[in-house]
């Protein structure tokens, strides 16, 4: 037996959406720097250093002093010198006056005036270890100084901004469609019948 059927096929409708996006750029020119920076301002004094080297001593231990300390020294030594040579000739005088009691001074006298020793001699030029004195002020540095800022500008430029909005376009992608199918369906009327 075949059973009349009814077939229906649907076809939704579809919408289609497109969109485009926004757009933004940006355009931003460099910043102009400039940056000076001043010397610094200096300013330096020095006072310079001072030597001062005392040799007399050395010189006088060498023999070499002054012409006025030199001739008092030489006036003393020569004094001492008739000094004493004053009293051995008082000295020997007395002993020839006394010539009757003995003793033979002319033979010792002769002796004592005819054999001068001998003279050593040395090196007597070396002066002493501290004969030479030193006085050093050293030198002095005053350094004064005034830092300078930097000079610094800066100009900037304004950014540029371009915007393109985005949009969205709706439109009908598949239209929506019903079809209905029969099968086995007869309709019986007078004296007929028909296949639907």
């Amino acid at each position: 037996m075949r059973l009349p059927q009814i077939r229906i096929q649907s076809q939704n409708a579809l919408i289609g959406i497109q969109t485009s996006d926004a757009q933004l750029s940006i355009q931003s020119g460099s910043v102009k720097q400039t940056i000076r920076q001043p010397q610094a301002d200096l300013r330096i004094n020095t006072r310079p250093g001072k030597m001062t080297i005392d040799q007399s001593k050395a010189l006088a231990d060498v023999g070499i002093i002054p012409t006025e300390q030199s001739i008092r020294k030489m006036a003393q030594e020569s004094m001492q010198t008739a000094i004493q040579g004053s009293k051995k000739r008082r000295r020997q005088g007395d002993e020839l006056m006394k010539i009757e009691n003995g003793g033979d001074p002319i033979l010792r006298q002769s002796k004592v005036n005819g054999d001068r020793p001998m003279k050593q001699f040395n090196i007597g030029w070396i002066p002493s270890g501290d004969a030479v004195k030193f006085d050093y002020q050293p030198a002095k540095v005053n350094i004064e100084s005034t830092a300078n800022k930097p000079q610094i500008e800066v100009q900037t430029t304004e950014n540029q901004f371009h915007y393109q909005p985005g949009g969205i376009d709706v439109y009908l992608e598949q239209k929506n469609s019903i079809n209905i199918d029969f099968e086995n369906v007869k309709f019986v009327g007078n004296n007929f019948e028909m296949q639907i």
